[in-house]
């Protein structure tokens, strides 16, 4: 099996040929001269050649030596231009972040807070990804997500911006007709409009602080991937939905969507940002982070949710 090069030596190499002593090429890479000597020596080993005269007063570059330098400079400017890149980058607002978050809450409440941010940090890439989906951020090779839920234990870092109801609602035609439910095993008269992707699927689930859980599946005429998708037919009166208050909020405020059971509590859920493993995040990342955080957490919807909670 063919050995890799070994390119710290060669690098310690050219400082030495730069310096032209090894006790000024140590001070310069902040090693021990022993440490470069012992380099030197390994390299000459691999190679099966020296690539130094030593005298007690001096170093000068063999044949071997010479041939060599040019391409062992260009080694050492290389390590050190990439590093230097990497780490502006990291200690700089530019380069690009990769996100991901759910579709209508991107769409509602994150596409409207990015013209802001890009107008702040202009040299900075924002390539988002909306999609219902949890997607793996580390396979995916991804920043940072935005998520609603009620969050598993993982080994992604999560930060938890506000809580987030989940509001029993329908519209006041919907109520005229078929009656505001009380407890939940009225519900079974009602029509569900039901979000395929939440935990239950067709079973929703109350809790109440004096009668306990109860819970019971709920048949329904709409099933969505989305749970915007569901906002036309409640408005049309067409049945009634669990649905996070960051939707339906306006439409509560507007009288269009009316709450109903409001002491019967879905399982709440929250905001959360989460990150990869590591705690070491580019400049960039940090500051979008922290942006997001400050403006989703005194988001009306949030701020209304806090104030009931205080």
């Amino acid at each position: 099996m063919k050995r890799l090069p070994d390119l710290e030596a060669w690098a310690i190499f050219a400082k030495v040929a730069e310096c032209g002593s090894f006790a000024r090429a140590a001070a310069e890479l902040t090693l021990s001269q022993a440490t470069v000597s012992k380099t030197i020596t390994r390299l000459e080993a691999r190679m099966k050649t020296m690539l130094f005269h030593r005298t007690s007063r001096r170093i000068a570059l063999t044949e071997a030596g010479h041939a060599s330098l040019e391409r062992a400079s260009r080694i050492l400017a290389e390590g050190e231009a990439v590093e230097a890149d990497i780490a502006e980058q990291s200690t700089s607002l530019r380069g690009a972040v990769r996100v991901t978050a759910p579709m209508s809450f991107g769409l509602s409440h994150l596409a409207p807070l990015l013209p802001e941010f890009m107008a702040r940090h202009p040299d900075v890439e924002l390539d988002f990804h909306f999609s219902d989906e949890q997607v793996d951020l580390v396979a995916k090779r991804l920043d940072l997500a935005l998520r609603i839920a009620s969050l598993a234990d993982s080994s992604l870092l999560a930060r938890r911006l506000c809580a987030v109801r989940i509001l029993l609602v329908g519209s006041p035609a919907y109520f005229a007709r078929y009656g505001r439910p009380r407890h939940p095993r009225e519900l079974a008269e009602h029509r569900a409009l039901l979000y395929s992707n939440a935990p239950g699927g067709q079973f929703w689930r109350f809790r109440h602080a004096d009668e306990g859980e109860f819970a019971l599946e709920m048949p329904s005429p709409l099933r969505v991937n989305n749970a915007e998708a569901l906002t036309p037919a409640l408005r049309a009166g067409l049945g009634l939905a669990l649905q996070p208050e960051f939707l339906a909020w306006q439409d509560v405020q507007a009288g269009e969507l009316e709450t109903v059971m409001m002491d019967w509590q879905v399982d709440p859920i929250a905001l959360y940002i989460l990150t990869p493993p590591g705690r070491n995040r580019p400049a960039r990342v940090q500051a979008l982070i922290d942006y997001l955080a400050a403006r989703l957490a005194s988001a009306p919807w949030a701020r209304r949710q806090q104030e009931t909670e205080g």
